[in-house]
């Protein structure tokens, strides 16, 4: 469920980017969101949530900051 959202905010944040323009500060800072969360969405691993402890995996399991 994770990856497909990414995957969506990322498509759209890409199209916003067409529609403002690639080549103005605000389609510029879409196109770096839309290539982060496409990307993530596409290889299934996000630093961010490593970083914050946080898993959306199905599989139950303990954050290190949860085990502290």
């Amino acid at each position: 469920m994770d990856r497909a959202a990414r995957a969506v905010v990322g498509a759209a944040a890409l199209g916003w980017a067409f529609v403002t323009g690639v080549t103005s500060g605000a389609g510029l800072a879409l196109l770096v969101v839309a290539a982060v969360l496409l990307g993530t969405a596409a290889v299934g691993f996000c630093p961010l949530y490593r970083l914050l402890g946080i898993s959306t995996s199905n599989r139950h399991q303990v954050s290190r900051s949860a085990a502290r």
